[in-house]
């Protein structure tokens, strides 16, 4: 059996991820409260709306990948929980956070487990995933309804502005994050350096950033009209999600669950789902972004026309902000972004997203193609995490 070495580091930080969706919830209960107390029942109910819609389609996916890998558990925990205790969990609510105590579990009674590094390397893959999609179905529109609420009460200042980009740098990090777990998938020679993701933090950072504040701007003024706005994008959005032609769930209904939520990611971020180049996927959505940011940051200042100086300077900075998140991103994909054929990803690796910048670790066990012969797709071993594989596929190729 092999030894099961890790850093500090990694299980500090995969503790950190336990607690910070334990702090989220505190968090999320001290923001319900406050409205409560402020008698603003508007704000309250939207909020427990999204609180609610994010936990559920989370525990949806959590339960459908175990079910979808019900024959290749491998830790003692999973094995020993039938299907109807943790169909239970997942109705709980409680999914997620078992899967969070599990993969600690796995860190630290490694013994235990038949291949505990491939255990968690396959484990934390799901997981950055799953804070992927909480990132965008929970994180991005509570921050938008808090900008808002500000915007209309006027208590926009220094401070609330550091709350808004430490929330905006904690989804662009995430995002860097889940790219990180894809890059365990490319072959060594083709490993990324430090600098590829600072660029990508930075890029994501910009355009979320400037995507949050003109959806912001808008709700702030015209607050009924943003549902619409989210509704008729939402539609037109999971409509090409649809044309894309993705293959990332096992089931049908899986699969257009994972439609309708790249639809949502969308609508904030651009997120690569299917294969091939993807260049002018890119550039029509970035260029609809675009205009949709314009229209929307115009709505606003047309609709809050007191000091039209300092209105036309506030849209011209979101819009700027988001034309030179374009300029980074370019910067990326020239400079930094691997052309990797799907035949060439490797099978599986034992990097985690946690530890993906470390070279002293054992990387790649044995699970590169054969080069020697001709070149075919290359078979998902055994223990390969297959979706995050296929996202992999979808992002470098």
């Amino acid at each position: 059996m092999r030894s099961f070495k890790y850093s500090r580091r990694d299980f500090l930080l995969i503790c950190l991820g336990l607690f910070s969706l334990l702090l989220d919830i505190v968090l999320d209960i001290y923001a319900v409260v406050s409205f409560y107390q402020e008698r603003d029942y508007a704000s309250l109910g939207i909020l427990l709306l999204l609180l609610l819609g994010s936990s559920v389609l989370g525990q949806a996916f959590s339960w459908l990948w175990y079910s979808y890998d019900e024959s290749e558990r491998k830790t003692e925990v999973e094995k020993c929980v039938t299907e109807r205790q943790l169909k239970l969990l997942h109705v709980l609510q409680l999914g997620t956070y078992f899967r969070h105590a599990d993969l600690v579990k796995v860190y630290l009674f490694s013994s235990k487990v038949t291949d505990p590094v491939l255990t968690a390397v396959y484990m934390s893959y799901d997981l950055s995933m799953l804070r992927l999609i909480e990132t965008f179905s929970e994180s991005a529109p509570q921050v938008v309804l808090m900008l808002a609420i500000i915007l209309q009460r006027d208590e926009l200042g220094a401070v609330t502005v550091l709350k808004a980009l430490g929330s905006a740098s904690t989804m662009a990090f995430g995002v860097t994050m889940y790219h990180r777990s894809l890059r365990s998938f490319l072959p060594d020679k083709k490993q990324q350096q430090m600098s590829s993701s600072v660029v990508y933090f930075l890029w994501n950072l910009l355009l979320i950033s400037s995507r949050l504040t003109a959806l912001a701007l808008f709700a702030s003024a015209l607050p009924c009209f943003i549902f619409a706005h989210f509704l008729s994008s939402w539609v037109v959005l999971c409509f090409f999600a649809w044309r894309s032609k993705t293959d990332l769930m096992d089931s049908p209904g899986g699969e257009r669950l994972y439609r309708a939520t790249v639809g949502l990611i969308w609508y904030f971020n651009w997120f690569n789902v299917a294969e091939g180049r993807t260049k002018y996927r890119t550039l029509l959505y970035h260029g609809y972004m675009l205009v949709d940011i314009s229209l929307l940051c115009g709505l606003w200042g047309w609709q809050m026309i007191t000091e039209p100086y300092s209105e036309v300077a506030g849209i011209v900075c979101v819009v700027a902000a988001y034309i030179l998140g374009l300029f980074l991103k370019m910067l990326y994909y020239k400079c930094y972004h691997p052309n990797v054929a799907k035949g060439e990803l490797i099978g599986d690796s034992i990097e985690t997203t946690l530890s993906a910048d470390e070279t002293d670790s054992p990387v790649h066990q044995g699970h590169i193609m054969d080069r020697s012969g001709p070149s075919e797709p290359a078979s998902v071993t055994k223990g390969c995490n297959k979706r995050m594989r296929k996202l992999a596929g979808n992002f470098y190729s």
